[in-house]
């Protein structure tokens, strides 16, 4: 049963825009904190973005200032806009969820769910 579904990935060039989404069928308290990681071919895991339930937010410093995170909380559906993306965000995208009440970054790579990704390719 898929519980995560991520959409909206895509090639670009560098300095363009991507806009992902997350849809989710987990119950509420499974995703008190939802975020994305990434993973590039070669690489360990990447915490990019958290988002807690109360609306707070924390970011890699890698994209601090240029990715946002955000939900429609009626929805359920989160959101990770890229903005001047750069040929070092190429990777695979995955959207996680967890109901831990610690939600940085770092923690979402180990989040209990995750979606199957979705590939973004940025080319120079």
């Amino acid at each position: 049963q898929v519980q995560l579904v991520e959409s909206g990935g895509g090639s670009v060039q560098t300095g363009g825009s991507l806009r992902l989404s997350c849809n989710s069928s987990l119950n509420t308290f499974f995703r008190r904190c939802m975020g994305w990681f990434r993973q590039a071919p070669g690489k360990e895991r990447e915490g990019v973005a958290a988002y807690l339930r109360d609306g707070s937010t924390h970011y890699a410093d890698s994209v601090k200032g240029r990715f946002a995170i955000s939900q429609d909380k009626a929805k359920g559906t989160l959101y990770l806009e890229m903005n001047n993306l750069k040929v070092e965000d190429t990777a695979m995208y995955y959207c996680a969820a967890d109901s831990s009440r610690r939600c940085l970054s770092d923690d979402v790579p180990a989040f209990d769910y995750r979606g199957q990704g979705t590939q973004v390719t940025v080319s120079s």
